[in-house]
């Protein structure tokens, strides 16, 4: 093996890792889009519908944004839009449970001390 060769090899696998990790970055949102749905369901399942409807319904909007996005080849986008879809959904699902806590009830009040 000449050295050119063998200079070459390093300049070849970092550009080649280059490559895989720009492809990575630039493909279609699968996780991120799976990641949404799935926060969606757990926050319908929880009573979001009922209890954080507004919040749900962000989080659905922003999963068809993503969607759309994604289907016109703007992956970047799409996988914001995604994320901010899986934070809305598992913000509603908060929302939706702390909505369902028993209420304690008020603490009474002391009695107050006679006077001397």
């Amino acid at each position: 093996m000449n050295l050119r060769r063998i200079l070459d090899l390093p300049f070849l696998a970092v550009a080649l890792l280059g490559a895989a990790l720009a492809y990575g970055c630039a493909g279609w949102p699968v996780q991120e889009m799976s990641n949404a749905r799935q926060a969606i369901v757990a926050a319908e399942k929880a009573g979001a519908e009922r209890y954080a409807p507004q919040t749900l319904a962000e989080a659905q909007k922003l999963l068809a944004s993503a969607k759309s996005h994604s289907g016109k080849g703007d992956y970047r986008t799409a996988r914001e839009e995604a994320d901010q879809a899986r934070d809305k959904a598992i913000e509603a699902r908060k929302l939706a449970e702390q909505a369902q806590l028993p209420v304690d009830p008020p603490a009474p009040e002391p009695a107050p001390e006679p006077a001397p």
